[in-house]
């Protein structure tokens, strides 16, 4: 392992029961595919990879695939769930290497944490007190370490008034913890299906796409992007540092509709 760490997040694929599941008319199995035939030899190089979120739509069925598709890949493989997950499912699928659900992970110089912001029954997230005494703990006990955290929800809002409706409802509990430990250095979600980036006390945020279907920033309602499919690629410095970009297919390489998404958790 070089001294950089490699990263690369996933988010929202929203997988059903069914290879044929399609989410706004993009059959998600397929497009999951298409990105990481995408990432190629960078998943063969990465020292770990980020899942964050809807891993399926509602249909635990979808989870074989991701054993299906992550399983094999002979590198830790760090969960968190979505709205559309059911976190008990989730775990109970994946509690076999190379999955992880739950706490943290020392890889190299830095700190990599979970967090579930799951609020049952909701779109919206929160993050439980247990949960943040676990996110407590974890960076407490990683003293100098870097640290970076991983959850569903997006803490800060994004000036999309719709999608600001279901972020982190408790970020202000969820700030206090984190704001405590400067050894934090970066936030990274999925849920909003789009990119985001940005800088809070110096604490970079990330948002990273969905592998499926897209949501159209800056706007007071839902509304579909027809942007591709993509990926974050993170590179976690020794030095505490940090670079990353996101990337996406090319518009050819996927199949974009206007098929309607109906789930029992809302319909983002």
């Amino acid at each position: 392992m070089s001294a950089d760490i490699r990263l690369l997040q996933f988010s929202d694929p929203h997988l059903f029961d069914s290879v044929a599941g399609a989410l706004r008319g993009v059959r998600s199995y397929d497009s999951l595919r298409a990105v990481l035939a995408h990432a190629g030899a960078q998943l063969a190089t990465t020292d770990a990879v980020l899942l964050s979120g809807d891993l399926v739509n509602d249909e635990v069925g979808g989870y074989r695939y991701v054993r299906e598709l992550f399983g094999g890949l002979g590198k830790p493989v760090l969960c968190v769930p979505g709205n559309h997950d059911d976190p008990e499912a989730l775990r109970e699928a994946l509690a076999v290497p190379p999955f992880q659900t739950d706490g943290h992970l020392d890889l190299g110089a830095w700190r990599i944490i979970l967090v579930d912001s799951c609020w049952p029954g909701q779109v919206l997230g929160r993050v439980s007190a247990g949960s943040l005494e676990r996110l407590e703990e974890s960076l407490r006990s990683a003293e100098d370490k870097p640290s970076l955290i991983c959850l569903h929800h997006h803490p800060v809002p994004l000036g999309s008034r719709w999608i600001d409706s279901i972020g982190l409802q408790n970020a202000d509990e969820f700030f206090a913890v984190t704001d405590r430990y400067p050894a934090v250095r970066a936030i990274v979600w999925g849920h909003v299906h789009q990119s985001f980036d940005s800088r809070r006390k110096g604490v970079r945020l990330l948002a990273t796409p969905s592998t499926c279907a897209q949501f159209l920033p800056h706007t007071d309602s839902f509304a579909i992007d027809p942007s591709p499919p993509g990926y974050r690629r993170l590179t976690l410095a020794a030095d505490g540092t940090l670079s990353t970009e996101v990337l996406r297919l090319a518009a050819t390489d996927y199949n974009h509709g206007d098929a309607p998404l109906t789930a029992r958790h809302g319909s983002r």
